[in-house]
């Protein structure tokens, strides 16, 4: 009586397994999701040239102060202000929605001749920006200024291009370490389409980039990453495991058995990100924005791009990746 239900309960976990239940074919569409993706990149790099990236003080200098009115005003009415006060293409971002009485106002920095010169410029800007503000809301607070000179905003942004630089080239080397050169070209591509389509996507909403989207991005590209190198390792394990399989036929399976791990990983991210995005405001809310457009990304990215670029490539390759037997060579399955 004891060994009929132990029989039993194996063959239950004989037929739930992994492999069997999830089988879809990704690489049967690698030529339409291919398009798609480079579809994408372009457009975005087409968006990043012609229309441009809207940098925060950050990146282009100049001084952002936040204020919280007292009573409800319009964007209309402070812009107007902004307009009488003679700052020029002042730039103005109400917090919220609605009825919202706290606004972001950013002011562009005068270059003078020399770094003394700029600096009392900029010192002027604030002063006369506090002073017509409570002139006209006595009731208003200031909750925030900053303040960046247009030289050191250069800087800043020439470093966060060469971090994200960098970062890609350190990651080629790395895969072609860890794994085989042959695949470190395909998570390469993969993280810069995830970067160049996220900031295409600033780009197409207007959203302001600074230092804190230049982190989100080089965050997206490590968890970008982590996902596309445990495809990779599952591709590595079954290039042993199932010898002479064709190699779509290992790539197909290996995203098949990683992906429950996947989804599961991003929708977890997917959520703490969405929380801090609805809840958290100001800087927090931008650079949450950034990770939900990349853990998207990042998971389609894993399997629609990462894996089948290297059946692409594989194809062109003079020394294949991975060569399938021949039917004479295939050895007859055990029973």
């Amino acid at each position: 009586m004891s060994e009929t239900p132990r029989e039993h309960h194996s063959q239950v976990h004989t037929a739930l397994k992994k492999e069997d239940i999830v089988n879809i074919d990704f690489v049967k569409a690698i030529g339409i999701w291919a398009i798609i993706s480079g579809g994408l990149t372009l457009a975005s790099l087409i968006l990043i040239f012609t229309k441009g990236l809207n940098y925060g003080i950050d990146f282009s200098g100049g001084t952002e102060v936040q204020v919280k009115f007292a009573q409800s005003i319009t964007p209309e009415a402070v812009r107007s202000f902004t307009d009488g006060q003679g700052f020029k293409d002042a730039m103005v971002q109400q917090f919220g929605t609605g009825d919202s009485s706290e606004y972001l106002i950013r002011l562009e920095g005068k270059i003078g001749a020399t770094d003394r010169e700029t600096n009392e410029n900029l010192k002027a800007t604030i002063t006369k920006a506090q002073t017509a503000i409570k002139a006209k809301w006595p009731d208003a607070e200031i909750r925030r200024i900053d303040t960046v000179g247009p030289q050191v905003g250069n800087q800043l942004k020439r470093n966060g291009i060469l971090a994200v630089f960098y970062s890609l080239l350190c990651i080629l080397i790395y895969v072609g370490l860890r794994f085989d050169y042959k695949f470190a070209p395909g998570a390469v591509i993969c993280l810069f389409h995830d970067s160049v389509v996220t900031l295409g996507v600033f780009s197409l909403l207007g959203r302001e980039v600074n230092v804190q989207i230049m982190a989100a991005i080089l965050t997206i590209i490590g968890y970008s990453l982590n996902d596309t190198i445990v495809v990779y390792d599952r591709i590595r394990e079954n290039f042993t495991k199932y010898k002479g399989r064709p190699l779509g036929e290992l790539i197909n399976k290996s995203i098949n058995d990683t992906l429950n791990r996947t989804i599961l990983t991003s929708l977890t991210v997917f959520l703490a990100t969405l929380s801090l995005y609805l809840f958290a405001g100001g800087v927090i809310e931008q650079f949450s924005f950034a990770m939900l457009i990349g853990v998207i990304l990042g998971t389609y990215s894993s399997i629609y791009v990462a894996s089948p670029f290297i059946l692409l490539l594989d194809k062109w390759r003079k020394d294949p990746l991975h060569q399938p037997l021949s039917n004479q060579q295939r050895k007859p399955a055990k029973a």
